[in-house]
């Protein structure tokens, strides 16, 4: 059986992972005999060059064709074309989203009627600002479609690759091609961890993906095993993991990712990201079939491992990332955790479970306080949170889009508005929230046993504000609110909530929002 990484060797030179063999063309490629067909993405049937004869003929004989696109014989030596329309780009409501989704249509359009081996080409993008990386953006479309679920390209070595090779014809198609599989390569580990199912990427398996993914890299990787280190340092995951723990193949893992660029260090990003490998809900269960889909519980690790592997293909310089994967299940059984327990985290706050459904914070809050403790010392430091943590948020915005809230210091730094806009570029869409002291007082303990609650005893999609307090509740149990705008080392510190922007299920993971965090943190390579 090929393992992951085997799966998904290149044959030509480039990126280790990716979907098929990519590879930049001249002018002129669709009368390459390697390729079989040519996907034309375009915003008008009069914008289509070489191609334009055959495509305004079908036109004449199918009203839809300029609409909704097809494939149409062509005196080409590749005998088809795909026409994949973007649609009108001059819409209030237009985004460059409409490039991406029309190349990921028209290679699955391109698939179903047998091109094993097409040409995607691409016009010079609109003069608007907004898409100048829209021939980007339909190049990551393109791969989205021709992405294999790890379950079958480790089980069904034979169905590893949709397509044999993807040929690129565009502007800059070199530069493209490179960035392009840099973060190609980042959102397959995002998809992989994401969407593998519970006991594929059960944490211990986790930890064995990463650190093959990250073997002979630019990228150190640190597991913390150990029940007892576990117990004594991160005592709120230890008690999400005390039922799980029960069970080898289950054993939860806070995994740690680093890298140290060439250079003196001007910027240290840290990360941490929601794991849970399967969310039962506890002793709290989440009854009545809502239970299907929670393998996906872990789409924050996965976009943390995600944006690690973006960073070392990139290498940049002058930068230090620490990305946190903190691996846990779920579990309910005698040893579960239960409302009503009061843990004092590695802060020193003493913490009222009000519900156990709710792991995700707790997952989180000790690593983050960890990282929090690093940050003091660190340059220019900046901490986020990734999780899908509360379907208040997914209903507050739907799909696509991720939320992100900002503390005080990364609000006079308006990370939310620059996080948005790098997104915006990429069609990895973000609505900011707003964290409010409504929210620090829902969590403010309601006796003198405890310090913070955790939860309420309510569904987030519930409760009002479902989706900001959590986020008040990972600053004050990680320590984080003495490092406010008004604290001695002010830490600037954003929670990115991805319940609506991590991937349909069933279906595909997004590997959301790898590519927003890239084009924010790294925007040296967007030139």
């Amino acid at each position: 059986m090929l393992s992951s990484v085997q799966s998904l060797r290149m044959t030509t030179t480039g990126a280790r992972w990716a979907a098929c063999a990519l590879e930049a063309c001249k002018a002129g490629a669709e009368s390459d005999s390697r390729f079989d067909g040519v996907v034309l993405v375009s915003d008008s049937l009069n914008n289509t060059s070489s191609h334009a004869e055959h495509l305004l003929q079908q036109s004449k004989v199918d009203a839809a064709f300029e609409e909704e696109g097809g494939v149409v014989a062509t005196s080409h030596s590749t005998g088809r074309t795909v026409y994949a329309p973007t649609g009108a780009l001059n819409k209030d409501f237009s985004d460059v989203r409409s490039y991406g989704e029309a190349a990921e249509k028209g290679v699955k359009r391109a698939l179903a009627a047998g091109i094993k081996r097409p040409l995607l080409s691409l016009l010079p993008v609109s003069n608007n600002p907004l898409y100048k990386h829209g021939n980007l953006v339909s190049v990551l479309g393109a791969l989205q479609a021709l992405y294999v679920p790890l379950e079958i390209r480790e089980c069904i070595p034979a169905k590893a690759n949709k397509a044999e090779i993807l040929g690129l014809d565009c502007p800059a198609a070199e530069s493209v091609r490179k960035l392009a599989l840099a973060l190609e390569s980042g959102r397959i580990a995002g998809r992989d961890i994401g969407g593998s199912d519970p006991e594929r990427m059960a944490a211990p398996r986790v930890e064995e993906y990463v650190r093959e993914l990250f073997q002979g890299s630019s990228i150190s990787v640190e597991v913390v095993s150990d029940v007892k280190t576990i117990e004594k340092e991160y005592p709120l995951f230890a008690a999400v993991n005390r039922c799980a723990n029960d069970v080898d193949r289950h054993a939860g893992r806070v995994i740690y990712l680093r890298y140290k660029g060439s250079g003196p260090i001007e910027k240290t990003i840290y990360l941490v990201g929601k794991g849970v490998t399967y969310d039962t809900g506890g002793c709290d269960i989440k009854a009545g079939g809502v239970m299907a889909g929670m393998h996906r519980d872990k789409c924050g690790s996965a976009a943390v491992a995600a944006f690690m592997k973006v960073v070392d293909e990139l290498k940049p310089a002058n930068v230090e990332v620490v990305g946190a994967m903190a691996m846990v299940r779920n579990s309910v059984g005698s040893n579960a955790y239960v409302s009503d327990e009061i843990i004092t985290s590695r802060a020193g706050i003493r913490v009222r479970v009000g519900n156990t459904d709710a792991e995700g914070r707790m997952a989180m809050a000790d690593v983050l306080c960890k990282l929090k403790e690093e940050a003091v010392k660190a340059v220019n430091p900046q901490l986020m949170t990734i999780a899908t943590l509360t379907g208040h948020a997914y209903l507050t915005v739907g799909e696509p889009y991720s939320i992100i809230l900002d503390n005080g210091p990364a609000a006079r730094q308006q990370v939310s508005q620059k996080v948005q806009e790098a997104g915006s570029l990429l069609g990895d869409m973000f609505e900011i929230s707003t964290i409010r002291k409504e929210d620090y007082a829902f969590v403010k303990g309601k006796s003198e046993y405890e310090d913070i609650l955790q939860c309420n005893n309510l569904p987030s999609s519930r409760t009002p504000r479902g989706h900001q307090a959590p986020a008040a509740f990972l600053i004050v149990t990680s320590g984080l609110n003495k490092h406010g705008i008004d604290g001695a080392v002010p830490i600037p510190y954003s929670h990115l909530d991805i319940a609506g922007s991590s991937g349909p299920f069933p279906g595909i993971p997004s590997a959301a929002p790898v590519l927003a965090l890239v084009r924010y943190y790294l925007p040296q390579f967007f030139q």
